[in-house]
């Protein structure tokens, strides 16, 4: 690895370099993105998306699509790190959000994506930023591993996972409040919010649902399976005829 591992962020002429170092991308081709017209600003997206955005084809075989992808992977490989695709639905939203503020995640662009009582696993694009991670670590008083994921996947997930966090805990709050009084059927809490008269608290609970509804369609979901048990309810996907579990509904909900 010929990447300088000082504290910095990641820019487009050391990313192009290893690119053309390891004989994937032509020399030409970087010179020609490195080097944008006169008068123009330098882009402030992340080097990896601006690259991606080329959809260039590796000189290395199989010659595949420099996809957003690949050069994530690409830079896990290099930088030594594991690679992570972050999967939503994977993820105990709950349980991560408490890790660090949202202000936190999004000065630095990282996003935590698994937590235990002796880890944190936290997602990076900048593998070389790492000012945040002592402090973690001695404000959490536990391991910090660092994983590799797609800078859109980061921002992307990062405000989600926030609100939906919140969403979850004032919709629980609800629950407690109200016992089993309230709106306990989702088609009419569809109906209420067309015609705008949805309890602000009943919010959350859309808000959730949105969320699953959409990542079941990005999915290609044929179905939606609430199951609800006595010690936990589970939601599973049917995916090209397989159900898969997709996420575990704490008992108290």
């Amino acid at each position: 690895m010929t990447l300088p591992v000082h504290e910095h962020q990641l820019t487009l002429t050391e990313v192009l370099a290893e690119l053309v170092a390891d004989g994937m991308v032509a020399q030409e081709n970087a010179d020609k993105l490195n080097f944008p017209a006169r008068g123009m600003s330098p882009s402030k997206l992340h080097p990896l998306v601006i690259v991606a955005d080329q959809k260039w084809k590796s000189l290395q075989p199989p010659h595949k699509t420099l996809s957003l992808d690949a050069l994530t992977l690409w830079l896990a490989d290099k930088t030594g790190l594991p690679y992570q695709h972050i999967d939503p639905l994977k993820v105990d939203v709950s349980a991560v959000a408490t890790v660090m503020s949202h202000a936190y995640a999004t000065r630095f662009m990282i996003l935590p994506v698994a937590a235990n009582l002796r880890e944190v696993v936290i997602a990076t694009a900048e593998p070389f930023v790492r000012e945040w991670e002592q402090e973690l670590a001695h404000a959490l008083r536990r391991e910090i591993r660092r994983v590799v994921a797609s800078p859109d996947q980061i921002k992307r997930f990062l405000p989600e996972f926030y609100n939906l966090a919140r969403s979850m805990k004032s919709a629980l709050q609800t629950h407690e409040g109200a016992g089993q009084a309230g709106v306990a059927n989702f088609e009419q809490l569809v109906e209420l919010s067309r015609a705008g008269q949805l309890d602000a608290n009943d919010q959350h609970v859309v808000h959730i649902v949105d969320w699953l509804f959409q990542y079941a369609f990005e999915q290609r979901a044929s179905d939606i399976h609430l199951e609800p048990r006595r010690e936990a309810g589970n939601v599973r996907f049917r995916i090209d005829g397989v159900m898969h579990q997709v996420y575990q509904i704490p008992p108290r909900w």
